[in-house]
Protein backbone atom coordinates (compact mmCIF):
# COMPACT_ATOMS: atom_id res chain seq x y z
CA UNK A 1 0.00 0.00 0.00
CA UNK A 2 1.04 3.39 -0.77
CA UNK A 3 0.56 6.52 1.69
CA UNK A 4 1.19 10.45 1.84
CA UNK A 5 2.53 11.66 5.19
CA UNK A 6 3.37 15.02 5.79
CA UNK A 7 3.98 15.34 2.29
CA UNK A 8 6.61 12.38 1.93
CA UNK A 9 5.78 9.06 0.11
CA UNK A 10 5.69 5.66 2.17
CA UNK A 11 5.17 2.23 0.84
CA UNK A 12 4.12 -0.51 3.59
CA UNK A 13 2.96 -3.71 3.46
CA UNK A 14 0.47 -4.19 6.32
CA UNK A 15 -2.79 -6.15 7.03
CA UNK A 16 -5.37 -4.14 6.06
CA UNK A 17 -6.81 -4.61 9.44
CA UNK A 18 -4.52 -1.79 10.47
CA UNK A 19 -5.37 1.29 11.85
CA UNK A 20 -3.93 4.72 10.45
CA UNK A 21 -2.38 5.40 13.80
CA UNK A 22 -0.68 1.97 14.00
CA UNK A 23 0.67 2.46 10.26
CA UNK A 24 1.87 5.58 11.66
CA UNK A 25 3.50 4.46 14.72
CA UNK A 26 4.05 1.07 14.44
CA UNK A 27 5.36 0.96 10.55
CA UNK A 28 6.12 3.89 9.78
CA UNK A 29 8.13 5.63 12.92
CA UNK A 30 6.17 8.62 12.93
CA UNK A 31 5.20 8.01 16.65
CA UNK A 32 3.79 11.83 17.38
CA UNK A 33 0.24 10.85 17.65
CA UNK A 34 -0.13 9.52 20.71
CA UNK A 35 -2.30 6.37 21.30
CA UNK A 36 -4.69 7.36 24.68
CA UNK A 37 -7.60 4.76 24.44
CA UNK A 38 -7.70 3.44 21.22
CA UNK A 39 -11.17 3.62 21.41
CA UNK A 40 -11.91 7.12 19.59
CA UNK A 41 -12.56 8.83 22.84
CA UNK A 42 -9.40 10.78 24.34
CA UNK A 43 -8.52 12.45 20.68
CA UNK A 44 -4.84 12.44 21.54
CA UNK A 45 -4.24 10.43 18.09
CA UNK A 46 -5.98 12.78 16.09
CA UNK A 47 -4.28 13.54 12.16
CA UNK A 48 -5.40 15.47 10.03
CA UNK A 49 -6.87 13.58 6.65
CA UNK A 50 -7.59 16.02 3.58
CA UNK A 51 -7.50 18.72 6.12
CA UNK A 52 -9.81 17.14 8.12
CA UNK A 53 -9.60 16.05 11.87
CA UNK A 54 -9.77 11.93 11.88
CA UNK A 55 -8.90 10.12 14.92
CA UNK A 56 -6.01 7.53 13.42
CA UNK A 57 -7.03 4.67 15.93
CA UNK A 58 -10.56 4.61 14.50
CA UNK A 59 -9.99 4.19 11.10
CA UNK A 60 -8.02 1.76 8.81
CA UNK A 61 -4.80 3.08 6.54
CA UNK A 62 -6.11 0.93 4.04
CA UNK A 63 -9.27 3.86 3.38
CA UNK A 64 -5.98 6.64 3.22
CA UNK A 65 -4.20 5.83 0.56
CA UNK A 66 -4.81 8.14 -2.10
CA UNK A 67 -5.37 10.64 0.85
CA UNK A 68 -2.83 13.30 1.94
CA UNK A 69 -2.35 12.71 5.82
CA UNK A 70 -0.87 15.37 8.32
CA UNK A 71 0.63 14.10 11.63
CA UNK A 72 2.12 16.43 14.62
CA UNK A 73 5.49 15.55 12.45
CA UNK A 74 4.12 17.51 9.13
CA UNK A 75 3.39 20.61 10.86
CA UNK A 76 6.09 22.21 11.63
CA UNK A 77 10.02 21.63 12.68
CA UNK A 78 11.67 22.54 16.03
CA UNK A 79 13.30 24.98 14.47
CA UNK A 80 10.32 25.98 12.66
CA UNK A 81 6.90 25.82 14.54
CA UNK A 82 3.45 26.30 13.36
CA UNK A 83 2.00 28.52 14.59
CA UNK A 84 -0.25 26.59 16.41
CA UNK A 85 2.55 24.86 17.96
CA UNK A 86 4.44 28.08 18.91
CA UNK A 87 0.90 29.24 20.32
CA UNK A 88 0.75 26.15 22.74
CA UNK A 89 4.39 26.81 23.90
CA UNK A 90 3.84 30.76 24.67
CA UNK A 91 0.88 30.04 26.55
CA UNK A 92 1.68 26.37 28.24
CA UNK A 93 -0.90 24.11 26.78
CA UNK A 94 1.07 21.68 26.97
CA UNK A 95 1.59 20.13 30.94
CA UNK A 96 2.88 16.81 30.42
CA UNK A 97 2.34 16.65 26.85
CA UNK A 98 1.27 14.04 25.73
CA UNK A 99 -2.59 15.25 23.76
CA UNK A 100 -0.96 17.96 22.63
CA UNK A 101 -0.04 16.58 19.40
CA UNK A 102 -3.79 15.26 18.73
CA UNK A 103 -4.67 18.61 20.29
CA UNK A 104 -2.82 21.15 18.02
CA UNK A 105 -4.24 19.06 14.93
CA UNK A 106 -7.54 19.29 16.33
CA UNK A 107 -7.13 22.76 16.84
CA UNK A 108 -5.30 23.31 13.04
CA UNK A 109 -8.31 21.47 11.74
CA UNK A 110 -11.23 23.31 13.64
CA UNK A 111 -10.00 27.02 12.43
CA UNK A 112 -9.80 25.83 9.39
CA UNK A 113 -13.68 24.94 9.93
CA UNK A 114 -14.13 28.04 11.36
CA UNK A 115 -12.63 29.64 8.38
CA UNK A 116 -14.78 27.88 6.04
CA UNK A 117 -17.87 28.82 8.28
CA UNK A 118 -19.11 25.56 9.72
CA UNK A 119 -21.29 26.53 12.94
CA UNK A 120 -21.17 23.93 15.95
CA UNK A 121 -23.68 22.73 17.92
CA UNK A 122 -23.58 25.66 20.09
CA UNK A 123 -23.47 28.36 17.70
CA UNK A 124 -25.82 30.65 18.14
CA UNK A 125 -25.62 32.25 14.56
CA UNK A 126 -25.57 29.30 11.99
CA UNK A 127 -24.40 31.57 8.69
CA UNK A 128 -21.99 33.61 10.52
CA UNK A 129 -20.80 32.02 14.19
CA UNK A 130 -19.48 33.61 16.78
CA UNK A 131 -15.60 32.33 17.48
CA UNK A 132 -15.59 32.50 21.48
CA UNK A 133 -14.78 30.35 24.43
CA UNK A 134 -18.06 28.21 24.32
CA UNK A 135 -16.97 27.30 20.55
CA UNK A 136 -13.18 26.69 21.14
CA UNK A 137 -14.70 24.44 23.78
CA UNK A 138 -17.41 22.53 21.73
CA UNK A 139 -15.00 22.14 19.10
CA UNK A 140 -12.34 20.81 20.88
CA UNK A 141 -14.65 18.37 22.69
CA UNK A 142 -12.90 15.31 21.30
CA UNK A 143 -9.97 16.30 22.78
CA UNK A 144 -9.47 15.04 26.25
CA UNK A 145 -6.08 16.32 28.64
CA UNK A 146 -5.33 14.89 31.87
CA UNK A 147 -3.77 17.75 33.23
CA UNK A 148 -6.56 20.01 32.80
CA UNK A 149 -4.30 22.71 30.36
CA UNK A 150 -7.72 23.61 28.81
CA UNK A 151 -7.70 27.51 29.74
CA UNK A 152 -4.15 27.62 28.48
CA UNK A 153 -5.20 25.75 25.41
CA UNK A 154 -7.89 27.78 24.42
CA UNK A 155 -5.44 30.85 25.19
CA UNK A 156 -3.52 29.43 22.81
CA UNK A 157 -6.22 28.65 19.84
CA UNK A 158 -7.97 32.34 20.72
CA UNK A 159 -4.40 33.90 19.93
CA UNK A 160 -3.98 31.95 16.41
CA UNK A 161 -7.59 32.38 15.19
CA UNK A 162 -7.06 36.66 16.39
CA UNK A 163 -3.83 36.46 14.65
CA UNK A 164 -5.15 34.98 11.07
CA UNK A 165 -8.01 36.62 10.96
CA UNK A 166 -10.12 33.55 9.66
CA UNK A 167 -12.50 33.83 12.83
CA UNK A 168 -14.90 36.48 14.37
CA UNK A 169 -13.77 36.53 17.50
CA UNK A 170 -15.35 37.46 20.46
CA UNK A 171 -14.22 38.65 23.89
CA UNK A 172 -12.65 36.34 26.35
CA UNK A 173 -14.67 35.44 29.16
CA UNK A 174 -11.79 35.19 31.62
CA UNK A 175 -9.07 36.73 32.36
CA UNK A 176 -5.62 34.97 30.60
CA UNK A 177 -3.30 33.34 32.83
CA UNK A 178 -0.36 34.81 33.75
CA UNK A 179 2.98 33.89 32.10
CA UNK A 180 4.57 31.94 34.42
CA UNK A 181 1.99 30.91 36.48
Amino acid sequence: MRFTINGQSYQADVDIRTSLLDLCREHLGLTGSKKGCDHGQCGACTMLVNGRRVNGCLTLAVMHQDDEIVTIEGLGSPESLHPMQAAFVRHDGYQCGYCTPGQICSAVGMLDEVKKGWPSHVSDDLSDPTFDDGEISERMSGNLCRCSAYPNIVDAIREVAASSGDAKTAPTTREPAEAGA
